[in-house]
């Protein structure tokens, strides 16, 4: 996906006016009720020390910058979210719109698991329409929630939540539309690219305490991903695979090329506010830190994949794409929301994560000369990367919105204005 192109509004997310955040959580009762299910999905101990949960109170949202479009797209989306009822909490609004596109996502990944098949047009018009669904539900959450009055900042950390698994599987979905398994290189690059386009958008607000938009940013890198999946399900994903006269390249490699002249753009504002934005006491982070810590998560996930990608003896990567990309995906979107937490509650990230197990076990399997089949360790990676992401953000969310005393998926009655009937 080239979500590279700025995905400084946090990635798959629409613009600033949806992230202040909306109420979301759990009153005292808390979000699951007790017994097994709670304690297999949650995590044995309090992920926020007191004095983060305190500091989270006192976290205030900040951004700067406008998009081209965001303008007209006010129009639509100042429409549609008066069309919803003002008894849905904006956090429902938030997970209607990433189940839709991880589903419509997920009929690719059933049709084409190595990236190079052809799946049903109806397939590529059904990601289309749940990519844009999700941008319009993403776009509009935090206006629900400033309409009910139920904004608060776990509702701002849900989005960008919500956005880190949201940019895994664009990413995915896009290559797959474009049958960029046949490049396995270029593959791995534009779906590594678009994860840490969307980790360096939280590491230049996580130094500089505020979140920059660009003049071409999330909402027009959507759009026109939508775009895409529609050309592929109106003229077949068959073109992409014609070769271009006089630059002998084939068409799939132009939004290829798109994603790595985005991903050099971005990353030279990214970097430019990294080194120089630092609010902290000797221009440090936010939280004090050294500018440079986030390198270590991000960099950890992105070299064990190249090292697993290129040392694998029976060509994982090329031979099981999705699942590749979809472990790993977890791993990034588990970092990353701890990136935006450790923002948010002005606290250090630590390196060392059970994030990493997954990765650890196929690069373990690889030392040993692969003892286990590495497609079996694989799958296990990729649950174990999905459980202890799913863990982590239970329990966040549980833990914040109980401190709050909020709801999760409901809002106070007291919140809804008086006036609405709708």
């Amino acid at each position: 996906m080239s979500t590279t192109g700025q995905q400084q509004g946090g990635g798959l997310r629409s613009r600033r006016d949806k992230d202040v955040g909306h109420g979301m959580g759990m009153e005292a009762s808390c979000w699951l009720s007790p017994g097994a299910l709670r304690r297999l999905i949650e995590l044995p101990s309090p992920p926020l020390s007191r004095h983060q949960l305190k500091r989270l109170e006192e976290h205030r949202y900040s951004s700067a910058g406008r998009s081209l479009l965001e303008p007209l797209m006010q129009r639509y989306w100042e429409w549609l979210v008066g069309q919803v009822p003002s008894w849905i909490a904006p956090n429902l609004i938030t997970i209607i719109g990433l189940a839709t596109n991880v589903f419509t996502t997920l009929v690719l990944v059933y049709y084409c698991p190595t990236a190079t098949e052809q799946a049903p047009l109806w397939a590529y018009l059904l990601c289309a329409v749940g990519l844009f669904i999700y941008q319009s539900l993403d776009a509009i959450d935090g206006k629900q929630a400033r309409r009910t009055n139920s904004s608060s900042p776990l509702g701002e950390l849900f989005d960008h939540g919500c956005d880190s698994l949201s940019t895994v599987f664009v990413v995915l979905g896009t290559s797959i539309a474009v049958q960029l398994g046949t490049n396995p290189d270029w593959m791995f690059f534009c779906c590594f690219a678009g994860m840490f386009m969307f980790y360096c958008a939280h590491w230049q607000t996580y130094v500089s305490g505020t979140l920059r938009f660009g003049i071409f940013d999330i909402t027009e890198v959507q759009l026109c991903l939508a775009g895409l999946q529609m050309f592929t399900a109106t003229v077949g994903p068959s073109l992409w695979n014609v070769m271009i006269p006089v630059l002998n390249i084939q068409m799939k490699m132009i939004p290829a090329i798109c994603t790595l002249l985005g991903a050099v753009f971005s990353c030279t504002n990214y970097f430019r506010v990294i080194f120089t934005g630092g609010v902290g006491k000797n221009g440090s982070t936010i939280a004090g830190t050294s500018v440079l810590s986030p390198v270590l998560h991000i960099g950890s996930v992105i070299v064990l994949a190249m090292m697993i990608y290129k040392k694998s003896a029976v060509q994982l990567f090329e031979k099981h794409p999705c699942l590749y990309i979809l472990a790993f995906g977890f791993v990034s979107a588990k970092i990353t929301n701890k990136l935006v937490v450790a923002h948010m509650t002005k606290s250090e990230m630590h390196l060392h994560d059970l994030a990493f197990l997954g990765p650890g076990l196929l690069f373990l399997d690889q030392y040993f000369n692969s003892f286990i089949d590495e497609y079996l360790v694989l799958w296990i990676a990729l649950i174990i990367s999905f459980f202890d992401l799913v863990r982590y953000c239970v329990s966040v969310c549980n833990q914040i919105a109980c401190h709050l005393r909020i709801f999760v998926f409901k809002i106070k009655p007291c919140s809804i204005p008086s006036s609405a009937n709708h």
